[in-house]
């Protein structure tokens, strides 16, 4: 992904971060109510990261300074260390150009039980040498793992991810609502375009 749109995801995880009660893609959300803080939103808690980790496509997001605006096929990939650190690669392609970035995400506190993650990069890709610190909550995730809502404490920048490349409308506006109950303006929210075939 770009440099800065590497900052983003998430996926992952825990880039992470682009799930809700869904055993497939065409299925309806099985959503349960989210509990909104006074002021900041709630996250997941028990996050198994040998089940989180992987690829994850990024269905929408926020518009954010750091994230191409005409970017695509945008996708996280994770891979848990022995450590219980998590690798992080970021794609996007901008333009048929395949961009990326890789970095590695952490539990801010590693005796909480909340999917409050930390995602480091080093900016810019091209000449990694700037250290760069992102929030990476995990807000909503569903039984199967296979839908995620990504977001922070500010609720600046939010990322609606999914195993598969592609939702149903259903599970879509169900996940954005969700984000709405957590308090977030989705007025701006972008779909992110997702090709028929992901590339390799």
């Amino acid at each position: 992904m770009d440099g800065a749109k590497g900052l983003f995801l998430l996926v992952s995880l825990l880039s992470s971060m682009f799930a809700c009660v869904l055993c497939s893609r065409g299925s309806i959300l099985r959503l349960e109510t989210f509990h909104q803080l006074d002021n900041v939103p709630t996250v997941v808690k028990g996050l198994d990261l040998e089940r989180y980790v992987g690829r994850w496509y990024e269905i929408a997001s926020l518009p954010t300074f750091f994230m191409p605006k005409d970017g695509t096929d945008t996708r996280a990939t994770y891979a848990l260390n022995k450590n219980g650190t998590v690798d992080v690669l970021n794609e996007t392609w901008v333009n048929g150009k395949r961009n990326s970035i890789k970095g590695i995400a952490y539990k801010d506190d590693p005796k909480s039980d909340e999917a409050k993650l930390k995602v480091k990069f080093y900016v810019p890709p091209q000449f990694p040498i700037f250290p760069f610190v992102g929030d990476y909550w995990v807000l909503y995730l569903d039984a199967d793992y296979q839908y995620s809502i990504v977001g922070g404490p500010s609720r600046k920048y939010l990322f609606i991810l999914s195993r598969k490349s592609h939702v149903d409308d259903e599970t879509y506006k169900q996940l954005v609502q969700k984000a709405v109950d957590e308090g977030y303006d989705v007025s701006n929210l972008r779909k992110t375009p997702q090709s028929d075939t992901p590339p390799q």
